[in-house]
């Protein structure tokens, strides 16, 4: 019973940070996750038929994982500059706020990060797949 109320609990603070770093670029990101992982998995499902599609699916995989990354990025400098007016606009803002504003902007660069990451390790153990089926 205590798992249970764990596992929730931590959704709920996933379920907080995915809103809390922007729905719309939070969305997009994600949608490059799946993408990403959709192309990999069609990768390797195709790694022992067609070398060809094996390879156009790693290269998709691969500029959706970037795609991924500079959205993260471009939203964390959205976030910074929105943060940096805020605090224009206030005159002498408390740390803890801009502090938080912060940590939210950062969010979106975090997940974006890890949509490349995930998506890079699927990318380097495909390519050592198709290395090894094309000797």
């Amino acid at each position: 019973m205590n798992t249970l109320t764990m596992t929730s609990k931590s959704l709920s603070i996933t379920a907080n940070m995915f809103v809390d770093g922007g729905p719309l670029f939070m969305t997009l990101i994600l949608i490059c996750l799946l993408a990403s992982l959709f192309f990999l998995v069609r990768g390797f499902a195709n790694v022992k038929k067609s070398l060809e599609i094996s390879n156009k699916m790693l290269k998709l995989a691969s500029d959706a994982s970037l795609l991924g990354l500079v959205m993260g990025f471009l939203a964390s400098i959205i976030g910074l500059i929105t943060a940096f007016d805020s605090v224009e606009a206030m005159g002498d803002p408390d740390p803890s706020i801009f502090a938080g504003g912060l940590k939210i902007s950062l969010l979106t660069a975090s997940f974006g990060l890890f949509t490349f990451v995930v998506a890079r390790i699927g990318i380097i153990i495909l390519r050592m797949m198709s290395n090894t089926n094309d000797k």
